[in-house]
């Protein structure tokens, strides 16, 4: 029987750990209706038992246990299983758990400070399309361009291990373990600390709703992680408030630390948070919060959720009874100027109109939807996010779900026109609101972003199913014609398709160039850079243009954004005080989508004796200077 080791000091409650000294491994995980368990080792005889602590834990030390040891646990009835703490799965979620030592790499990375919320520029990426090679040491040789396009922080899809040579990650089954076809876990490691020595942060995207349905073995341990108490829309809810949830909390609360812990993230963005259901006082995302905070130490992390009820207490303090995370998506912002950019009003962008007032709401205000009747749910949507801070929205105009979702995957550069395009990219990137990019926005990918997941033959069929009748919300999905434009999620063709192709970069210099410039328009200009911190206002001045006021602390030194999405607007007369450049001073253009390196025509003097004349399909950025005499 393996030696107890009470006194031992765990980085993680479940899962083997490396104790060099003692030339082995502590193994501990939680079985409570079970009798025996025993760790068994790939290519040996030997089982070892775990000692019964009594409270449903089973753990002890077993020498020779070492870095790269396989392993399963084995219960009474002759079966043996992955960890479900497992640190590595090398051969996938079915196959032997690996023992890893964190310790061993060497961290490069002591004075990196963290990240914090104000001037981050967020850029998500899928490991497995973002680069040829589709891994962590692939990934890293484009960490240089990021930086130099002007990203400060990358979120990274889930790659909690998984089944399948390819998939989008939220299918993860073993949330410790990197999943295997990325790389090994070092390889995690050296990429977070790549990054940091670039100045990038690194979030990832962890899913505590549900698990995937191929490689879960939860319940074989206990078939209290899940509950029947609430639903999700994948059935049953992980249990954190029911029977034994106390360990399952535990599990998944420690798992959010143990990324920031021992991979040096810098964040998470915690997926679908409205299927975190917790009826207990202290709500898990709270404790999420504060331990994730605790891991970090002295380093600022960030917390972003997605929230489609878009619930704005998961971002108020816990003093405040919020659950203390710092950001949330903004779909509002989304799906407005999607209808904006394409004219179509269907599924869930059935409650948006696309005009003026929309986006400038949405700039001014967050959320669109604040608890006012949403008819495409029959509910109300929505709460108050008057007065929380503006970088906490995230805006964007494509993620991996929406872009998937356009059926072909076609990315929104292909579905509107150019100018338009590049007035959207403007209010998103100049905006207060935090703005996130989708990998290969900002070069105007070719490829598509679709939805693949490599599963066996008859989950493939189910879970190709279920993405058409997801799709069949939009009604022109449904039509039979339209059956053979959707991919098959299974097939390799599928992802292969979606792969980056950086040599697009020179190609559609143009539109890299209009990211690049905007990026760095926002992150040098002084009054752009405060984030809306002295105040912003706006005004529509037609039904599809606005304009965007961010003052300055003496009102000496404000700018002005001008966003025209439909044909030029002779604007006169033009009694808007927010067009009124201060005193003795005049209206300058800095920046504007149509100059020529964007592939424009150029653009005029605005504000003349004719009165305003805004460029249709346009936007234009202005500072005022002192009038000549």
């Amino acid at each position: 029987m393996a030696a107890a080791l009470p006194s031992l000091t765990r980085c993680t409650p479940v899962g083997a750990e490396v104790e060099a000294e003692r030339g082995g491994a502590h193994f501990r995980v939680w079985a409570p209706q079970h009798r025996i368990v025993k760790v068994v080792f790939e290519g040996r005889s030997a089982k070892r038992d775990l000692d019964n602590e009594g409270n449903g834990y089973f753990s002890g030390f077993i020498a020779g246990a070492g870095p790269g040891s396989r392993y399963k646990f084995e219960l009474e009835a002759g079966e043996a299983y992955p960890d479900p703490a497992s640190r590595y799965q090398p051969k996938g979620p079915h196959g032997w758990s690996e023992v890893v030592d964190p310790a061993a790499f060497r961290w490069s990375d002591r004075d990196w400070p963290g990240i914090k919320l104000p001037g981050q520029i967020i850029y998500e990426l899928h490991l497995g399309t973002f680069t040829a090679g589709g891994t962590w040491l692939s990934a890293a040789e484009k960490l240089e361009y990021l930086r130099d396009t002007g990203i400060t922080s990358v979120e990274v899809l889930p790659v909690a291990n998984f089944p399948g040579k390819f998939g989008w990650g939220y299918d993860g089954v073993q949330l410790y373990a990197p999943a295997s076809i990325y790389g090994v876990p070092n390889d995690m490691r050296l990429f977070v600390d790549r990054a940091h020595a670039l100045g990038i942060g690194v979030i990832l995207d962890v899913v505590y709703n549900h698990l995937g349905p191929d490689g879960n073995y939860l319940t074989k341990f206990s078939p209290f992680y899940f509950t029947k108490r609430h639903k999700t829309d994948w059935g049953e809810a992980i249990n954190f408030d029911g029977e034994e949830s106390g360990p399952v909390r535990e599990f998944f609360r420690e798992n959010a630390a143990y990324w920031i812990r021992e991979f040096h993230l810098d964040g998470l963005r915690l997926d679908a948070t409205q299927d975190i259901h917790d009826d207990s006082d202290s709500h898990i995302l709270a404790e999420i919060s504060g331990a994730v905070r605790r891991a970090a130490g002295e380093r600022s992390i960030l917390l972003v959720a997605e929230n489609e009820p878009q619930n704005t207490r998961l971002i108020k303090p816990t003093d405040a009874a919020g659950y203390g995370l710092d950001a949330l998506w903004n779909d509002d912002f989304h799906h407005t100027a999607m209808v904006a950019l394409t004219g179509k009003v269907d599924a869930y962008y059935n409650d948006y109109r696309g005009t003026a007032q929309e986006l400038l709401s949405s700039i001014k205000h967050g959320y669109l939807f604040q608890g006012q009747w949403y008819s495409w749910q029959k509910k109300r949507r929505g709460s108050p996010a008057f007065g929380l801070p503006r970088p906490a929205m995230i805006n964007f105009i494509q993620n991996h779900d929406q872009v998937a979702n356009s059926a072909r995957g076609l990315r929104i550069d292909k579905l509107t026109s150019p100018g338009m395009f590049k007035a959207i990219t403007a209010l998103t990137l100049l905006a207060p609101a935090t703005p996130m990019l989708f990998q290969g926005q900002e070069f105007g990918a070719s490829s598509p972003f679709l939805f693949f997941a490599d599963h066996k033959p008859d989950l493939a069929q189910l879970i190709k199913t279920g993405r058409l009748e997801f799709l069949g919300q939009w009604r022109s999905f449904t039509l039979p014609e339209m059956q053979k434009c959707f991919a098959d999620p299974h097939v390799p063709e599928t992802f292969e398709r979606c792969k980056l192709d950086f040599s697009e970069v020179e190609r559609h210099a143009d539109i890299y160039a209009l990211h690049r410039d905007l990026l760095r328009l926002r992150r040098e200009d002084p009054i752009l850079s405060r984030q809306g911190a002295d105040g912003i206002d706006g005004a529509v001045l037609s039904p599809q243009c606005f304009v965007v006021r961010f003052f300055s602390p003496t009102y000496e030194q404000d700018r002005l954004l001008l966003i025209n999405l439909g044909i030029d607007l002779n604007f006169n007369p033009a009694p808007e005080p927010l067009l009124a450049p201060p005193a003795s001073m005049e209206w300058v253009k800095v920046w504007s989508s149509e100059d020529p390196p964007y592939g424009g025509c150029g653009t005029a003097l605005l504000d003349t004796h004719e009165n305003w004349i805004i460029p249709g399909q346009a936007a234009v950025f202005l500072k005022p200077r002192l009038l000549e005499d």
